[in-house]
């Protein structure tokens, strides 16, 4: 089918693009950044941003002229969590497989419900060395954890009352509103969650609830629908003159996490793409959706009309019961009661 062909030579291009040689030369080039842990242990997300702003004095209130500018094409870099830079907490050794089969799962970072699910997960990798299925298939949004990872290229504009963040994929552009807090008029929960932050100086500060399920990437370890996320951003300036955007990010999940998480990472400039006069085009993604049938034809098949759920669909290498995975938590799974209805 053209959506794994399209999927394996995206798995092969970010297999080349993380290569040894590759990570060695900007390792030189960029020095390592360390995982800055929180302050202090904080049980729950809200904890530690209302800490923060505490901590801040309520934060920076930027004009348009004093707020700092990240502007240009950014990829992305090193960082703790997957993929780049050898190390992960979710495998044990050195180098994580990652994209590709085999590795040891560490023990106790997941919950024993998510590391159960994982390990399946890997398992259903061998036979074919990548994860079959991926959920951008159906152009799903990445998400705000994959966000992080994807290495296409994205944009950051900064305002006094809102910090856009754009990634080439999928058309997701992240929105932060500065100096506000939580809004969910319609209760439930969204792609791309919600965002709330505050400027101290020169750092954003970010919360973000209210997530989809969703995956820190391709191969990785799910997450429930309570994940939320506080990052903190800032230009770093190096002494070669070189620059790297950084975030340093704490994950709370009370079903997939057996404690917060924490993880660092980083963006370069895009300099080629820039030189080249690279633009952030529309994402079109609608091949992504279609399924061939039994004849060769092309057909369009919905969440529910097969009687699986939307979880189902989505994850096919993960435990059907696994706990956190509707749209919103308490959300009534009609998929479910539909396809036990037929």
């Amino acid at each position: 089918m053209k959506t794994k062909r399209v999927l394996l030579a995206c798995a092969l291009g970010l297999l080349v693009a993380v290569s040894a040689p590759a990570m060695a030369i900007a390792q030189v080039l960029q020095p390592v950044p360390e995982v800055v842990a929180p302050p202090r242990a904080f049980k729950t997300a809200e904890e530690h941003y209302n800490y923060l702003k505490r901590h801040h004095r309520g934060g920076t209130v930027h004009t348009h002229e004093s707020v700092p500018k990240w502007e240009g094409l950014w990829e992305a870099s090193y960082n703790s969590i997957a993929l780049r830079g050898g190390v992960s907490p979710f495998f044990v050794g050195p180098i994580p497989p990652g994209l590709a089969a085999g590795g040891e799962v560490a023990e106790g970072v997941l919950t024993p419900e998510y590391e159960a699910a994982f390990k399946q997960r890997r398992e259903h990798m061998i036979p074919f060395n990548e994860q079959p299925y991926d959920r951008l298939t159906t152009c799903e949004a990445v998400g705000p954890a994959r966000w992080l990872l994807e290495p296409y290229v994205r944009e950051w504009v900064n305002t006094p009352t809102q910090s856009w963040w754009m990634n080439d994929l999928a058309n997701e552009t992240r929105r932060v509103f500065i100096n506000q807090d939580h809004k969910n008029i319609d209760g439930a929960n969204s792609p791309t969650g919600d965002s709330v932050g505050f400027w101290a100086g020169d750092q954003l500060i970010v919360w973000t609830n209210d997530m989809w399920p969703a995956d820190y990437f391709r191969g990785y370890p799910p997450f429930s629908n309570e994940m939320q996320m506080i990052e903190v951003y800032q230009l770093v300036q190096e002494p070669n003159g070189l620059s790297r955007l950084e975030a340093q990010v704490t994950y709370y999940d009370p079903i997939s996490l057996a404690k917060p998480l924490s993880g660092v990472y980083t963006w370069t400039r895009a300099t080629v793409q820039e030189d080249a006069g690279y633009r952030i085009r529309h994402w079109d993604c609608d091949s992504n959706i279609q399924q061939k049938d039994a004849n060769d034809l092309t057909t369009i098949r919905l969440p529910g009309e097969d009687g699986k759920t939307w979880h189902q669909h989505r994850n096919p290498d993960l435990p059907a019961d696994l706990s956190g995975q509707t749209k919103t938590p308490g959300e009534v799974d009609f998929d479910s009661l539909i396809g036990s209805a037929q």
